[in-house]
């Protein structure tokens, strides 16, 4: 089901209060999800982006054009669905501002939970004339855009972060800043002396693959699934300056709900916990299924949790043997075998 704030960010136009793009006009629309009605007059052609892949499936179920990235510039409007990124948030403004036409609209609208008014005091900080309103527990301000954007750009377009002085990463990825605890849990119980097939599910930035590939330089095989295709750009150029005669492959793939067709001697994993804003262990749960089918008769399943997440009864469902192989105060590392 649909965040109500989407419903928050067509109030605007629904309600008549600004005047609908028409026809001919283009749209760009940043974190587009599915689930919207246009409002009447609301007859401009819309371009949704949208880099996480469950969420582009459910537009393109709704058979909304949608796309991973950015294509085009000159649009005549934009419209800004926020999340709880701070960073991302501020970084769909940027991309809004340079790629509208001057004087083009832009709408932008989020819930408390996404710090939506602190973004619109930020805005209005840079001397944007906005105008707001309050609907379906959320905020849509909006604006014009100026002849000049190039100091608000500057300072919230998004900057790539090294990490740990051997990776990149940017906001709106997991632990886009640092190289992340439970992780590096796992990273030290790989194994150094694989040579078969792998796969690294939700691999992010690659930080995973990377070790995997440096302990076990003599694997076959390392292909990395990753939903969000940012992420998944961000662990190409990773691999590439860690590893790069590694031989790897890249999928932007909704494990949750993409059939996995290869199969593999060993897949690794730190699962996501949740999705959008709640806590949703079934994701992790879901993958381990994944994980399962994907793997060969006597293949591994490693993968580190927090120590609360309930995977050992669906671990003990679809696999032989499973078992934990050690655990700090916040993580456990698991283990399964096909």
């Amino acid at each position: 089901m649909s965040r109500e704030t989407l419903k928050t960010l067509f109030h605007p136009f629904a309600s008549e209060t600004v005047t609908p793009p028409g026809e001919g006009e283009r749209v760009l629309f940043l974190g587009a999800e599915a689930g919207f009605a246009l409002p009447e007059g609301f007859t401009a052609s819309l371009e949704a982006v949208q880099g996480f892949k469950p969420l582009y499936r459910q537009l393109l179920a709704q058979r909304i054009e949608a796309k991973p990235e950015i294509d085009g510039e000159d649009y005549d409007a934009a419209l800004v669905l926020c999340t709880k990124h701070k960073g991302e948030n501020e970084a769909n403004i940027a991309a809004a501002l340079s790629r509208v036409k001057a004087g083009g609209l832009i709408v932008v609208a989020g819930g408390k939970e996404d710090g939506i008014q602190p973004l619109r005091k930020r805005v209005e900080g840079f001397g944007l004339d906005t105008e707001h309103m309050p609907k379906y527990h959320g905020v849509a301000f909006w604006f014009g855009r100026p002849a000049d954007v190039s100091e608000i750009v500057a300072k919230f377009g998004k900057s790539s972060v090294r990490v740990d002085g051997r990776f990149i990463a940017s906001p709106g990825m997991f632990s886009h800043d640092r190289l992340d605890a439970g992780s590096q849990l796992l990273a030290s119980r790989l194994p150094t002396d694989f040579t078969g097939d792998a796969a690294d599910f939700g691999a992010g930035w690659g930080y995973l693959s990377i070790e995997l590939a440096q302990k076990s330089p003599n694997l076959a095989r390392l292909d990395l699934y990753e939903a969000n295709h940012e992420a998944l750009e961000a662990a190409k150029a990773n691999l590439a300056e860690n590893c790069p005669d590694a031989p790897v492959r890249f999928f932007w793939h909704d494990l949750a709900g993409e059939q996995v067709r290869d199969k593999y001697d060993l897949v690794i994993m730190n699962p996501p916990f949740h999705e959008g804003h709640a806590a949703e262990p079934s994701l992790g749960q879901a993958m381990i299924k994944t994980a399962a089918s994907s793997l060969r008769g006597g293949g591994r399943l490693m993968l580190v949790a927090n120590r609360g997440l309930p995977y050992e009864p669906v671990l003990a469902e679809h696999f032989k043997d499973s078992g934990e192989t050690c655990r700090n105060a916040r993580f456990k590392v698991l283990w399964a075998r096909k």
